[in-house]
């Protein structure tokens, strides 16, 4: 058994030199060529992802009908809540929106607050933009 003992460390001592020459060999620079409108549609993607206007967004619908009551509602949803606002028409009516959520637990959170105020308010389905 003495004897293979020798034999094994040179044959393990091989294997090392050898496996080292080829990690080396492996080693080197890698370059990557990249075209710059990629960097400015990274640019504009963050722009209209910090302006909430990519995606699917939930929102809660507090009134759909004429201009005027639709400000009246707006107004008495800014003095109790902080969630933003909007007013959108849709011919030949206007929709007063609330928030501008990522999920839809979100909306489901907002709406239980919201529903004490107003409580025929409701979570449209998303429109893809």
């Amino acid at each position: 058994m003495r004897k293979s003992t020798p034999l094994f460390l040179l044959c393990l001592a091989a294997f090392l030199f050898l496996s080292t020459g080829k990690i080396q060999a492996q080693q080197g620079n890698v370059n990557i060529q990249q075209n710059q409108k990629i960097e400015k549609l990274m640019e504009v993607k963050a722009q209209l992802n910090e302006n909430n206007k990519i995606g699917d967004r939930y929102v809660i619908q507090l009134f759909y009908g004429d201009n005027g009551e639709a400000n009246e509602v707006i107004q008495k949803y800014r003095n109790v809540y902080t969630y933003p606002s909007q007013i959108t028409y849709e011919a030949p009516n206007y929709k007063v929106w609330v928030g501008n959520f990522r999920s839809r637990l979100e909306a489901d959170r907002a709406l239980l607050a919201v529903k004490e105020t107003f409580p025929s308010a409701f979570i449209p389905k998303p429109q893809r933009k």
